[in-house]
């Protein structure tokens, strides 16, 4: 009998995305699992039932969760919907483990064989599994076209028989990937634009876009990398004077655009009301960490507020804004992983703990919390 995953629709109103493309699941189909789609999942990412259906998906009800032997979501299931899921089920989701250990424990209270996503290593192997890349990728992209729309005046320049239309300028602050993607974007709407980073690899890539680069580069900045390719914090010296070297050049700009995040930390304040009153008045200032804290004082959780004359652009889950392409990658990091676990010769899928992405990713197996950073240690040998 073959192994059945089942693809949930979200029950969080404001997600757009899915877990499940029309193309994954044909190819889970290939690898031999029976796919469940629960009715209505895809619809906000402009999948019907019907193109679910064209490729060998079975359009079920929330109630058919209980027979499946995977569950691919986009965010952690709620406490009831752990519930309904079969003891010894595999659920792959974004999991947004820190700070929700209670949530964590019910998962594991429910005997299931939680991944989070977000935690997958990057490494190589991994890079077409990397869901913070993915979606990073399309919040940078949708960053400058939410500040385009809230800003009063053009792009690019325009020389006219009228006169010129100066380029708006444009300041990305961390050049990760959503960072490049904002410069990128910027760019091609013909901005005038500028970077900051604290990793010295950054300013290579922020000139290869041919954006400026903006930093304090003494010898603290030129050890400011984890090896897992992250941003370290930074002194509370070398903040201080990286702040006032930003603070001039914020003055100067039409549009900032904030992507600083430190993995399990609330994200690091950057802009303040000071620098953001010396911006001119109806400047932009769009803050993508704002769901840990943001990076722009006085940002307001999924509203658009006006800070010392600027209007300062809060959304929440950016990437599911453009759901259809979000949900496009999202659907293929999740796939790639799940492939790792089945067996191409029984068809049926299998947990090695042993496996390094495995060991990165898993959050809960056996009835109990197995990550290390949450309290748990990897079991050993192999299970389900």
């Amino acid at each position: 009998m073959s192994q059945c995953v089942f693809v949930a629709r979200e029950s969080d109103t404001a997600e757009g995305r899915v877990a499940a493309s029309v193309e994954t699941v044909k190819r889970m189909r290939g690898l031999g699992l029976d796919v469940l789609v629960e009715a209505g999942a895809g619809l906000k990412s402009r999948i019907l039932d019907a193109d679910y259906e064209a490729v060998g998906a079975r359009i079920v009800g929330a109630e058919e969760a209980r027979s499946a032997d995977v569950v691919l979501k986009v965010r952690r299931p709620t406490s009831g919907e752990a519930a309904t899921y079969k003891p010894g089920a595999i659920v792959i989701a974004t999991m947004d483990p820190y700070g929700n250990e209670v949530a964590i424990a019910e998962m594991a209270n429910a005997g299931l064989t939680t991944f989070a996503m977000e935690l997958m290593p990057r490494i190589t192997r991994a890079q077409s599994m990397d869901i913070l890349s993915s979606q990073a990728n399309l919040a940078g992209y949708q960053a400058v076209i939410d500040a385009a729309h809230e800003f009063d005046r053009a792009m690019p320049m325009m020389m006219t028989a009228a006169g010129t239309v100066p380029a708006a300028k444009v300041f990305v602050m961390g050049a990760g990937v959503a960072g490049l993607q904002a410069i990128a974007t910027a760019r091609r709407l013909g901005a005038a634009v500028s970077a900051t980073d604290v990793r010295p690899a950054a300013k290579e890539q922020v000139a290869s876009l041919g954006a400026k680069f903006i930093a304090v580069e003494d010898d603290e900045f030129k050890a400011a990398e984890t090896a897992g390719g992250y941003a370290k914090e930074m002194s509370k010296e070398y903040q201080a004077k990286q702040a006032a070297l930003l603070a001039d050049h914020i003055a100067k700009q039409d549009i900032v655009i904030t992507t600083a995040l430190i993995p399990g930390r609330p994200a690091p304040r950057l802009v303040t009301r000071q620098m953001l009153a010396a911006m001119r008045n109806g400047s932009v200032a769009v803050d993508l960490a704002v769901e840990r804290g943001g990076n722009v004082e006085g940002a307001e959780p999924g509203r658009i507020v006006e800070v010392e004359g600027v209007k300062v652009i809060g959304y929440l889950n950016v990437p599911g804004r453009i759901a259809a392409s979000a949900s496009a990658l999202y659907a293929k990091n999740l796939l790639t992983f799940l492939e790792t676990m089945v067996d191409k010769e029984t068809k049926s899928v299998s947990v090695n703990v042993e496996d390094e992405l495995v060991k990165a990713t898993m959050l809960t197996n056996g009835g109990a919390v197995v990550h290390p950073n949450f309290g748990g240690s990897v079991q050993q040998g192999e299970g389900k």
